[in-house]
């Protein structure tokens, strides 16, 4: 392969504030160090993440003040491969979450992480569709496979079924024999279903709380103290409420003590095992990702404030060709 350029496009930030912040700049391209790999980036999803840590929120008290770039959903291929990496070789298609929660620049020509936070693209996804699926996937695999370890014939709540962590964790649910019961809007009531969900609730017109009583299981990436405490009363006795974007209100976790159910926040980690796990749910056509804007890279604004209406359907991804 040819040796990649020495600088590269990359979207930054100067400041925290709206979409208008970020802008395309010519910046250094990173070296891959011990144990890392150098990946041309050729998509990168965009998540909710993303959107908050721009504004100063989501985990920008992590990242530290900008200058920086954001971005953590990638699929591409290897260039080069840095001391003791024995996973990848040049010329590989890989998928992964680089660096979560730390900066993982992936809105840019090139990345670097190590190795084993990448796996092998699924071989039937476009670039575009893999990067789709990393953070929110991996979110998904960790609540419902790690922390939940759901099981044939449980019940599982998930809201937001339509959305980037659900639409994925409605198809997961269902690879392991679990009943799903999703929440969304009327306008999207039909793509629920055609994942596999065996009720959806529109949120608009009930309350789930008034329908789901015995759920082993509820997936939340609304994360609203209130939706939180509503959602506790969805469960079974010793049933788990899964808080997404931002960990479990102190309200809700004395309630969950008191009505005897768990309740708990989670952090997405990087995890090529998962990744693999993965792969071979899109590869048996059990798991589909939904991509519902591509934008080129010099439109990552556009995407943010896509995203930023929380009404998009599956994912916003950046292709950079």
């Amino acid at each position: 392969m040819s040796t990649p350029p020495a600088r590269m496009r990359a979207v930054v930030q100067d400041r925290f504030g709206g979409p208008e912040v970020l802008r395309l700049a010519e910046v250094e391209r990173p070296e891959p160090g011990p144990t890392e790999i150098l990946v041309r980036v050729r998509a990168a999803g965009v998540n909710p993440v993303d959107v908050k840590t721009r504004a100063g929120e989501g985990i920008a008290g992590w990242l530290g003040d900008p200058p920086f770039t954001l971005g953590w959903d990638v699929s591409g291929v290897v260039e080069a491969v840095g001391f003791g990496a024995t996973l990848f070789r040049p010329g590989d298609e890989v998928y992964g979450m680089p660096r979560f929660p730390h900066a993982g620049a992936a809105f840019a020509e090139y990345v670097t992480a190590p190795s084993r936070h990448f796996a092998r693209k699924p071989a039937g996804l476009s670039h575009a569709e893999a990067a789709a699926l990393p953070l929110a996937a991996l979110t998904a695999w960790q609540i419902l496979v790690d922390t939940a370890d759901v099981r044939a014939g449980q019940r599982v709540l998930v809201h937001a079924a339509a959305g980037g962590v659900g639409h994925l964790a409605v198809q997961i649910a269902k690879s392991r024999g679990a009943y799903v019961i999703g929440t969304s809007g009327p306008a999207k009531a039909d793509f629920v279903r055609s994942l596999g969900a065996d009720e959806v609730l529109d949120h608009t017109a009930v309350r789930f709380e008034d329908h789901v009583r015995d759920a082993d299981l509820v997936v939340d990436s609304i994360g609203t103290p209130a939706h939180q405490l509503r959602s506790l009363a969805a469960l079974r006795p010793g049933g788990l409420l899964v808080a997404v974007p931002s960990g479990v209100d102190p309200e809700a976790a004395r309630l969950a003590e008191e009505r005897g159910v768990r309740a708990t926040g989670i952090l997405v980690e990087p995890d090529r095992a998962a990744l693999e796990a993965i792969t071979a749910l899109v590869d048996s056509g059990e798991l589909r990702v939904e991509v519902s804007a591509e934008l080129p890279l010099a439109a990552a604004a556009e995407a943010h404030a896509l995203v930023e209406t929380g009404r998009t359907r599956g994912k916003v991804v950046l292709t950079l060709g």
